[in-house]
């Protein structure tokens, strides 16, 4: 006789099946199956179980392959959500970019329905309201963490600081740290990676030298926030002492090092982390593969580049995008474009930053009809709106071929003001071809728009110079001083054997000035032998003796001491190389047989048997 169900048993099957389909429910992995799962839910009547339902919202809220706006319709229909439901979408809110809800209105919900925050609700909470336009109700958050007696809790007072550092608080962050007791070295590193993002790097330095325990977490937000702040110097100096103590480079401090190289254009050293990399086993993933391009890219080593570029299994945007304007700088306009080329069959879908890259490399190497081939081709196939650096590129390109008409009608005819960046490049190409008429207007408009920045000053009086109105240019010397405008001091930086040296006009710190103003005094008698005049610029040189010892000279003369004929120096400069280094460079690169890579603030000059990589046109 067959055995029938009895209502127990029948009872105790359906509270089983509901038992594993909710311990299934952590199982999920796309949103596809949390879907099917939910309709299960609503199904065995636990739509308004927290439990069941909290563990669907955690997938939907938290998961990369996720979706917020489900999470939340599932949350507004839970006639009761409990603290782990809140505290869930407070870590969601917290790290999404730009929410759908703001986490203010979450808590007040959460106080209405008289559900008592924990030390879970704090942390995620504060992070999430860590931008200016919601100080006030995080100065709230702050009452209430003392009031609940949650302001012991390490996690909760670590965002407390995150939060007012993000809101360009430091004096409040200041008073929250100077009051706890047992600050942990998560503490001290949110202080000293806010303090930086704030420019106080100084600061953050004292209170580095301060920590009692350091970990890698600390080391690399010393190094990252000297990065940030453009010292590389210091950072260099914190990485070396980060390597005495015996910590290892790790993914995120070899990423921050990198582009320290990259801003003083320290090749060796940079070629030395990234060898750690593989041999730390640090995972290569698209950004940092990008930094690593980039690096070569910009201490003058374009063919290691792209040999890193060539072995990477997959390229990002930012990839492709790198490489495209590692070759602009280098003046390689026709493999920019190839390159540009190959993204388009084989990469991602090209955005604004690849063509500005692109036109950039047009501008660089002269090519005129490619350049406005691919403006045009980026908003007829791509339907891209042009920004103020495409046109900025449009006018450079245009004015530096000697297209100064075509240059202005661009201008004109944006539909936007022009920029400074804009006005700067037909400025600058119009002292290229001795426009002064139109020179004179554009560069009276710069000095009223960018009344600080030295370099216009220095562009407009040399145009004056060049067309012999000195007058114009004492003028100009005149207003610089009643507006106490200095011209910035050229620094020019060569590494050799692994170590920075870096020298400016007349400078004499140098523990090898003797030799180096010997080797100086040497190397300009060779080029004045070779029929070399002097090639001043006004505002940019005052006096034959002055051209004598500009900073990349003086770095030249240090590299040839300290190199065999058919070696390379690299030099980076923080301006514009004047014609007469670049023509002296010429020469030294063939009388002494040297390769002679030159970064300065626009581009790189590869100088090799007396002709540039430019062909002049720069």
């Amino acid at each position: 006789m067959a055995l029938l169900l009895s209502p127990s048993s029948a009872s105790f099957s359906f509270s089983d099946h509901r038992r594993s389909t909710v311990r299934r429910l952590d199982t999920i992995s796309t949103m596809s199956e949390l879907r099917q799962y939910h309709s299960q839910i609503i199904r065995l009547n636990l739509s308004s179980d927290n439990d069941a339902v909290g563990r669907l919202l955690k997938f939907a809220a938290l998961s990369d392959s996720g979706d917020l706006s489900y999470a939340l319709k599932l949350f507004y229909f839970l006639p009761n959500p409990d603290a782990f439901i809140f505290n869930t979408l407070f870590r969601a809110l917290s790290s999404h970019p730009d929410p759908p809800v703001l986490p203010c209105d979450i808590f007040l919900q959460m106080l209405e329905n008289s559900v008592f925050p924990n030390h879970f609700t704090f942390p995620p909470l504060l992070r999430s309201v860590s931008s200016s336009k919601f100080l006030p109700f995080g100065r709230q958050l702050h009452s209430l963490l003392h009031k609940l007696g949650f302001s012991s809790d390490s996690f909760a007072r670590n965002n407390l600081l995150y939060m007012y550092l993000s809101c360009d608080c430091p004096s409040d962050a200041w008073r929250v740290f100077h009051t706890t007791k047992n600050r942990d070295v998560v503490a001290w590193t949110t202080m000293i990676s806010g303090l930086s993002k704030l420019g106080l790097v100084d600061k953050a330095r004292e209170l580095f030298d301060e920590m009692p325990d350091r970990n890698s977490v600390s080391w690399n937000a010393m190094i990252a926030g000297y990065v940030q702040d453009g010292f590389f110097n210091e950072a260099m100096e914190v990485f070396d002492e980060m390597l005495s103590e015996g910590i290892l480079v790790n993914k995120f401090v070899a990423a921050s090092m990198l582009s320290a190289c990259t801003g003083l254009g320290a090749l060796e050293k940079g070629e030395w982390i990234h060898k750690q990399i593989p041999q730390r086993e640090i995972e290569l993933d698209s950004k940092l593969a990008t930094t690593i391009i980039d690096m070569y890219c910009k201490c003058g080593s374009l063919e290691k580049s792209f040999e890193v570029f060539n072995g990477l299994s997959r390229k990002s945007l930012s990839t492709w995008n790198c490489m495209i304007g590692g070759f602009a700088i280098h003046g390689k306009g026709e493999k920019s474009i190839e390159i540009f080329k190959r993204m388009e069959m084989e990469g991602p879908v090209p955005d604004d930053i690849t063509f500005l890259n692109l036109l950039s490399a047009c501008a660089h190497s002269g090519l005129v009809s490619e350049g406005q081939h691919y403006f045009d081709y980026m908003v007829q196939n791509y339907y891209i709106t042009p920004k103020m650096t495409h046109y900025g590129c449009m006018v450079d390109l245009l004015g530096r071929a000697g297209l100064i008409k075509e240059a202005k009608w661009v201008v004109d005819s944006m539909p936007m003001e022009p920029d400074v960046g804009v006005l700067g490049a037909l400025l600058g190409a119009c002292k290229i071809h001795g426009i002064v008429d139109l020179g004179q207007e554009i560069g009276e408009r710069l000095l009223e728009l960018d009344y600080l920045n030295s370099g216009r000053y220095v562009l407009l009086a040399n145009l004056y110079a060049g067309a012999g109105r000195m007058d114009d240019v004492a003028e100009i010397r005149r207003l610089m001083n009643d507006r106490g405008v200095k011209k910035e001091a050229g620094r020019s930086v060569i590494e050799m054997n692994g170590n920075l040296n870096e020298f400016i006009c007349n400078g004499t710190s140098h523990p090898e000035s003797k030799a180096i103003y010997s080797m100086l005094y040497k190397m300009t008698e060779r080029v004045k032998e070779e029929g070399y005049k002097y090639k001043s610029e006004v505002l940019h040189e005052i006096n034959e003796d002055s051209l004598d010892y500009h900073s990349e000279k003086l770095a030249i003369a240090f590299g040839l001491i300290h190199s065999k004929k058919g070696e390379i120096l690299r030099i980076t400069k923080n301006l514009r190389v004047c014609k007469d280094c670049h023509e002296v460079s010429k020469i030294v690169s063939k009388v002494f047989e040297r390769e002679i890579v030159v970064r300065d603030r626009n581009r790189f000059h590869h100088f090799r048997d007396g002709v540039c990589s430019c062909n002049d046109y720069w």
